[in-house]
């Protein structure tokens, strides 16, 4: 009778770990900066029909990394929990910080289990606040840790150098224009520090801004809208546009 092959469990971690990893970095990067009206999502994504970016909940969107089909599923579960809990207690009640407990268990059961493969995601949940510093911004790597991110974050791809490359330039009280050049700017660059151009069509941009009137902040920005505020972030204008209806 053969032995069993035996793996560590540290082993086995290990390995679907490295396995979601790899998986990740095969995807574009995107980043979520803050600037003085709220949050910004900028990602390179030339389809026009699968989105990077969607609103979760008035004051919530969600970003994500990764393999579309599974973190599609994950999007709408969260759609899901955070319209029943509003019905069911309160609006005020949904909060990011919650939706992002519920995505780190589910998350976590689905990496430390051995019947599946871990999911090849990596999620950002961001909510605005009445201020800048009600701002709330969590990243959750694939294997259901919390991260509690300042600023600015990045994920997928070479998010670990373009991550350096906001620490190091991105400010408090970025107008949207500022903060849109800074994210095409780190976006831009390659693992081996070259730059290249992203047009305008192959980006997809979103923002939760905290001076619309209404209680659903999310809005994407593109067409005319996006064109202008490159345009303005190039000349070092101080246009944010961000009081525009997304067209």
């Amino acid at each position: 009778m053969s032995t069993p092959f035996y793996v560590s469990p540290q082993q086995a971690m290990a390995d679907r770990a490295e396995y979601a990893r790899k998986g990740i970095a095969r995807g574009r990067s995107l980043v979520v900066l803050q600037f003085a009206d709220g949050i910004v999502f900028v990602g390179e994504n030339p389809s026009r029909a699968l989105h990077k970016f969607s609103e979760i909940y008035d004051r919530i969107g969600f970003a994500a990394a990764g393999k579309y089909n599974e973190y599609e599923n994950l999007r709408i579960g969260g759609v899901r929990y955070a319209d029943l809990r509003g019905y069911t207690y309160d609006r005020d009640d949904v909060t990011a910080r919650g939706l992002a407990n519920v995505y780190a268990q589910t998350l976590g059961t689905i990496f430390s289990s051995a019947a599946e493969k871990p999911y090849e995601v990596e999620l950002v949940v961001a909510e605005v606040g009445e201020t800048p510093e009600g701002d709330q911004i969590y990243r959750l790597p694939h294997d259901g840790s919390i991260v509690d991110e300042h600023g600015s974050v990045a994920v997928g791809g070479n998010a670990e150098q373009i991550s350096s490359y906001l620490d190091q330039r991105h400010r408090e009280g970025m107008t949207l224009a500022e903060a849109l050049k800074l994210a095409v700017q780190a976006l831009s660059r390659d693992t081996n520090g070259s730059e290249r151009e992203i047009p305008a069509e192959r980006l997809e941009v979103a923002v939760l801004d905290r001076t619309r009137p209404q209680k659903r902040k999310f809005k994407r920005i593109s067409g005319g809208q996006l064109s202008r505020l490159l345009a303005a972030g190039a000349a070092g204008g101080d246009e944010d546009g961000a009081s525009e209806d997304a067209e």
